[in-house]
């Protein structure tokens, strides 16, 4: 089994930063892409930012300049470095992680996903 467990959430006022982190456990045979999505109440959820294996990265328009992506391939984590945030980022902001793993049907890569984390954005 593959768990994406978030940390990081919580309230902070305007101008502020926060900084989530996902790490990845359980047996797996190597983690491609990571990202982080959001989804606020009556909008699809969105892309805010990912990375890949070999560290390229791609972004929201509405968050470039202010949100950094990155990993740390050793310790199966991803993190999301948030600054000058704004009440539109208010949001529940998911973890999610293209992961292969060996199974008894071959190599099976799967996109995992985690609980979710709240981010509060509010004076």
């Amino acid at each position: 089994q593959v768990q994406l467990v978030e940390s990081g959430g919580g309230l902070v006022q305007p101008g502020g930063s926060l900084r989530l982190s996902c790490a990845a456990s359980g047996s797996f045979f190597r983690i491609h892409d990571m990202g982080w999505y959001r989804r606020t109440p009556g909008k699809e959820r969105e892309l805010v930012a990912r990375i890949t294996s070999g560290g390229s990265t791609d972004y929201a328009d509405s968050v470039k300049g202010r949100f950094t992506i990155s990993r740390d391939n050793a310790k199966n984590t991803v993190y999301l470095q948030m600054n000058s945030l704004k009440p539109d980022d208010t949001a529940v902001y998911y973890c999610n992680s293209r992961i292969s793993r060996i199974t008894t049907t071959g190599l099976t890569t799967t996109d995992y996903w985690g609980q979710g984390t709240q981010v509060t954005v509010s004076s």
